[in-house]
């Protein structure tokens, strides 16, 4: 580990850390547990008893409101022997019971009571807990941290949090069931797109017949990427977009004057995209399913608004973005192909494609044996372990 510490940093990852197995690992571990991850909106949890359960990865996560309102979140296995606690979505009891022996446990955290308890040769419960979870609200977003510790949500986001609250997250509702969709390419290839709009001209012609692209964005100390881009004053040729263009700053007219006509794009490392528009947001989370495949997760919200046009613009919306999504997965899955082809160097990026040179020196940072130009030999995430 020492030695791999001191190689140099790469502008870009090799192409072996894209389909390598034992990488997925360390990676899950240094970058994913030790990072904020969406779980839902407060909005989704209103009365005290809601919960919902999610897979972080390999890891499943509880979110509940309990009796007293309180936000908490837990990981979702008994102290037990592993099982499960909960699954999907609602309401639980007052206490949340394993389905496999019965422990129990109250919804602030401490094992309640277990079945046959004098067959136990410990008598104290106190240390049986379920395992809490960091967790943190951004306007009305709530976030998660299985590996404590690391700055704080709201100091990851300080520069953007103004523009966040022109849009009145907060005040947002799930518009639907999750969307969850596997791609055929390594999650950081699904990142990379989203961490630069070089491809934008090309690769998604609708958004360059909409939107007038920033193409450079910014960037702030902790990897947050941001770009916003307006609606052209030219009318679009596909009707869809050209409608979209003449409603969105009408309806829209309850929100300031910046972001009526804006689309603003947001990537939070190591895997979270949010995209917030005038009439809804998007947030998609891309997780390793293996080494080769993700897993996207999907959810969109919108402010409640039950005017007939809003529900044609977010008609529109959907429609348009669905494409760009088609778009983007086809493009990744094209990256993933050329990647594991042999001899494959990585090439010289655009200035356009700096937010990928900072991700890449995340990643590097936090697992160094990425900075090795040629794939190492098995087993050395067990010699890392050591």
């Amino acid at each position: 580990m020492t030695q791999h510490a001191r190689l140099p940093i790469r502008p870009t990852l090799p192409a072996w850390t894209y389909s390598n197995a034992e990488l997925q690992g360390l990676e899950i571990d240094a970058l994913f547990r030790r990072s904020w991850q969406f779980a839902c909106h407060v909005n989704e949890l209103p009365q005290p008893r809601d919960f919902i359960t999610l897979d972080m990865g390999p890891d499943p996560v509880l979110v509940l409101r309990d009796e007293a309102g309180v936000l908490r979140a837990y990981l979702n296995v008994c102290r037990h022997r592993g099982a499960r606690l909960l699954d999907g979505s609602g309401q639980c009891k007052a206490r949340l019971t394993c389905p496999y022996h019965g422990w129990s446990y109250s919804l602030q955290g401490p094992l309640a009571a277990r079945p046959s308890e004098e067959t136990f040769a410990d008598h104290d419960k106190s240390t049986l807990g379920l395992r809490a979870l960091e967790l943190e609200v951004l306007c009305g977003l709530v976030f998660v941290r299985l590996t404590p510790g690391g700055p704080a949500l709201h100091t990851q986001w300080q520069e953007f949090l103004p523009q966040l609250h022109d849009y009145r997250l907060e005040e947002m509702v799930p518009l639907g069931a999750h969307w969850v969709e596997d791609w055929a390419c390594n999650w950081k290839v699904g990142v990379d797109n989203n961490l630069e709009n070089y491809h934008v001209p090309l690769g998604h012609p609708g958004y360059q017949r909409l939107l007038d692209s920033d193409m450079m964005g910014s960037l702030n100390a902790h990897g947050v990427a941001a770009s916003t881009s307006v609606l052209r004053a030219q009318p679009s040729s596909n009707w869809a977009e050209r409608m979209y263009q003449s409603m969105a700053p009408l309806l829209n007219a309850d929100l300031p004057a910046s972001v009526r006509n804006a689309w603003t794009f947001f990537t939070m490392p190591p895997n979270t995209g949010m995209d917030i528009y005038g009439d809804s947001m998007d947030l998609f989370q891309f997780f390793p399913k293996t080494a080769t495949t993700c897993t996207v997760r999907y959810p969109i919200y919108v402010r409640p608004d039950s005017r007939r046009e809003m529900k044609v613009l977010r008609y529109l919306n959907a429609r348009i973005n669905r494409q760009v999504s088609a778009e983007d997965k086809a493009l990744s899955e094209r990256v993933q192909q050329g990647l594991q082809s042999q001899g494959f160097a990585n090439g010289p990026l655009s200035r356009y494609e700096y937010c990928i040179e900072d991700f890449h020196r995340r990643v590097q940072e936090a697992c160094p044996v990425t900075r090795l130009g040629i794939e190492p030999a098995p087993g050395f995430s067990r010699a890392l372990r050591r």
